[in-house]
């Protein structure tokens, strides 16, 4: 009998075994359309500001801060019910990590804009996806494929060819800065990365909020914003930051710290073009050329993947 039941269980092995790599396969397909979702939610945020009759910044991250806090409490409670405080505090030190390293990228741009051109600040955020391999690589250990690492190379050529008919020179301090942006959000998709097996994170994006609003709170002060304004404000809370950052969140579980990068590639390639759609912006001939480029080598890399993983599997 133990003979019997020991040949009927070893065939069985390689069929849970295709089972579970199926699964991971619809799993992560569901995270590059989640991160695909949360880009182009980011990716509003021009066209939404150039809606808002307000001239402070500080007061435009104020109420936009406002908003996703209830937004991201709404969420909470609706998945948790009576335990959302018990998962808010379940995050931890890690989840307040990544919830200031969030909120710092909200500061480290409207800095950078104040002390540089738009232009450069923009060009030196698409620098992320190598932040992210590299902080990926060091603290995950995750290895990143020369396919990858030469689809970020041709994004970030098509993104800089964007901007090129924008860049000055800029200042220094600017520059700077606007390196805080790409590094600060590497650090809290490594920390998401770490934490999403024990625990979920959305609530840091929850934590992201309450630190921007603290902190923007005195150097917004005193508010002016009008009706409108905070309608506007609304939307980018609850769909441009809160909706962008929930997906990301929640796709960081199933994708690796280089595609999340990669990916995240679409909120600048997209901006300029709903600007043009909606207010009659358009673009330069070199930018449209730039975006084809940007979203060719997202595209060719997710094909790539999906043979890559068809065959493995």
């Amino acid at each position: 009998m133990i003979q019997n039941s020991r040949k009927i269980a070893l065939p069985s092995e390689p069929i849970v075994s295709v089972s579970r790599s199926r699964q991971d396969e619809r799993y992560h397909g569901r995270a590059v359309l989640l991160m695909i979702g949360a880009s182009l939610c980011w990716s509003t945020g021009g066209i939404l500001v150039r809606n808002v009759n307000l001239a402070d910044p500080w007061e435009i991250v104020f109420w936009r801060s406002i908003f996703m806090v209830i937004f991201m409490l709404g969420v909470l409670a609706f998945w948790h019910r009576t335990s959302v405080f018990k998962k808010i505090g379940e995050v931890g030190i890690q989840g307040l990590l990544a919830g200031a390293f969030l909120a710092s990228t909200f500061f480290f741009f409207i800095l950078s804009i104040t002390h540089n051109t738009v232009a450069n600040t923009l060009v030196l955020m698409s620098t992320l996806p190598f932040f992210v391999a590299l902080f990926g690589r060091i603290f995950l250990s995750e290895l990143v494929s020369l396919r990858t690492w030469i689809s970020i190379a041709v994004a970030l050529s098509g993104i800089i060819l964007m901007f090129a008919d924008g860049i000055d020179s800029g200042q220094s301090l600017g520059n700077f800065l606007a390196l805080g942006v790409p590094t600060a959000f590497a650090l809290n998709i490594v920390i998401l990365r770490r934490a999403h097996a024990s625990v979920s994170m959305v609530p840091a994006v929850m934590l992201a909020g309450l630190f921007s609003i603290v902190v923007s709170l005195p150097l917004a002060w005193p508010l002016t914003a009008t009706l409108h304004d905070l309608t506007v404000l609304c939307i980018m809370g609850w769909v441009q930051l809160g909706t962008g950052c929930l997906l990301m969140t929640i796709a960081t579980r199933h994708l690796s710290a280089a595609e999340v990068g990669l990916l995240a590639l679409l909120e600048t390639t997209l901006g300029p073009i709903w600007v043009w759609l909606g207010i009659g912006e358009r673009p330069t001939d070199i930018a449209l050329v730039g975006g084809f480029i940007v979203i060719g080598a997202l595209f060719g890399n997710g094909l790539l993947d999906m043979r890559n993983r068809s065959v493995s599997s």
